[in-house]
């Protein structure tokens, strides 16, 4: 039987801009979606890989804000060794899988996974397996379709009929060639870091040409642009196409559809996780997800696709839909939530009204020629919302006291 690893890549606080307000109270890998931390649901696919008995996770971040996740993982995953290994400096999405090839080469794995902590996924990875070890290439890639007018901002690939060869990649390209995207999520043969050496040799030759001094600086190695172009060149890198869901998490908005794809996923696979309606209990639709700590009242409409974080009030008669309420919230009778993040020890008073737009496939975009787009509603930390106030598809900043309605605002 193969032997593997699993490399998590999850950036550090330099990035995750975009996840604001939520990222300036907790690093984006550990944000919670459909009641557990983001990285928690990549560790949960990994798990159930045979012969995969080690993840490392591989960022920038300071070596305490993932001690105590790792500490739980490693309860919640006991068949896993899981490690958090910081670089000395943003190596780039290659350069931190290159610095530390000798832990990932440890133990002598045949295959390594590398998956981006940014997406949400059902990841197939058996599935990856299994069509790797047909072809035999460097490098299977977890590809899937997007809408065409959408393709242009991920990797895009052609890949030939039949073998799956991908004969093409660009990077976020700026004209359409392909609606086949690469999701963030790659099996390599450990037999990669030979490309890489050769890629970072390659830059440092162009560099020098160019009559540039060689610093350390230029060991930033890029896994899209420095490595998978050359591998589609050579004709070692294969894809594997999923029609199952796949989202991006870049933005705090995008947190919800992902949350949705997560919650129907437990639905169906692990269904005891969520709550249902119990007698004498609040009405629950579709997926939702309520900690164990959290009140909901009797009276209260909760789901679809919610998740209830610890400690958090929901008062009578309140509505609840399409909405992530994070830890120690509290909301007042009769009030409404709709496609919005609640964030932490936020309250919203009686008979008010915190809605978002629907968020559409695919588009994270949170302003559009300068004006805040119809998106997903974001409530910082300890945000507070007045009685009988409207919030509509507004991004607000940590400790605003909201006394007066608000539209299509982002306020700071």
């Amino acid at each position: 039987m193969s032997t593997f690893k699993a490399v998590i890549l999850v950036g550090g606080p330099s990035r995750a801009t975009r996840f604001r307000p939520l990222s300036l109270d907790v690093p984006k890998p550990l944000f919670p979606v459909a009641g557990a931390p983001i990285i928690s649901h990549h560790l949960s696919a990994l798990s159930k890989v045979d012969g995969l008995k080690e993840v490392l996770i591989v960022g920038f971040f300071e070596d305490n804000v993932f001690a105590r996740f790792v500490d739980d993982a490693a309860s919640e995953f006991p068949n896993l060794h899981i490690r958090y290994l910081r670089e000395y400096q943003e190596l780039g999405t290659a350069g931190g899988l290159y610095h530390f090839r000798d832990e990932i080469l440890r133990g002598n794995p045949q295959q390594f996974f590398v998956i981006h902590v940014d997406i949400a996924c059902s990841f197939p990875l058996n599935e990856m397996v299994e069509a790797h070890m047909k072809h035999r290439g460097l490098c299977t890639m977890l590809g899937t379709k997007v809408p065409r007018e959408q393709a242009t901002k991920y990797g895009c690939l052609v890949a030939k009929p039949g073998t799956n060869e991908v004969l093409h990649y660009v990077e976020k390209p700026d004209s359409f060639i392909s609606d086949l995207i690469s999701c963030g999520a790659f099996l390599f043969d450990t037999a990669v870091f030979g490309e890489m050496k050769k890629a970072i040799d390659r830059k440092k030759d162009s560099t020098e040409e160019n009559d540039y001094l060689w610093t350390p600086s230029d060991d930033k190695l890029r896994l899209e642009q420095d490595l998978l172009r050359p591998l589609s060149e050579q004709r070692k890198l294969y894809v594997h196409v999923t029609g199952k869901f796949w989202r991006q998490i870049k933005t705090a908005g995008s947190s919800i559809p992902a949350n949705a794809a997560y919650l129907e996923l437990i639905a169906k696979e692990s269904p005891e996780k969520l709550a249902v309606t119990k007698q004498n209990g609040p009405e629950i639709i579709g997926a939702v997800y309520i900690h164990p700590s959290a009140h909901v009242d009797p009276t209260a409409k909760i789901g679809p696709n919610v998740s209830i974080g610890p400690r958090v009030a929901v008062g009578k008669g309140v509505r609840i839909k399409d909405s992530i309420i994070l830890d120690n919230v509290q909301i007042g009778a009769a009030s409404c939530v709709l496609h919005s993040v609640i964030g932490w020890s936020s309250k919203i008073g009686t008979w008010a009204r915190v809605e978002g737009s629907p968020a559409s496939d695919h588009n994270i975009d949170m302003m559009k020629n300068g004006v805040k787009s119809q998106s997903i509603t974001i409530l910082g930390k300890e945000v507070l919302v007045a009685d009988e106030i409207i919030v509509r598809n507004c991004i607000v900043l940590p400790h605003k006291e909201l006394k007066s309605s608000y539209h299509s605002e982002i306020l700071m």
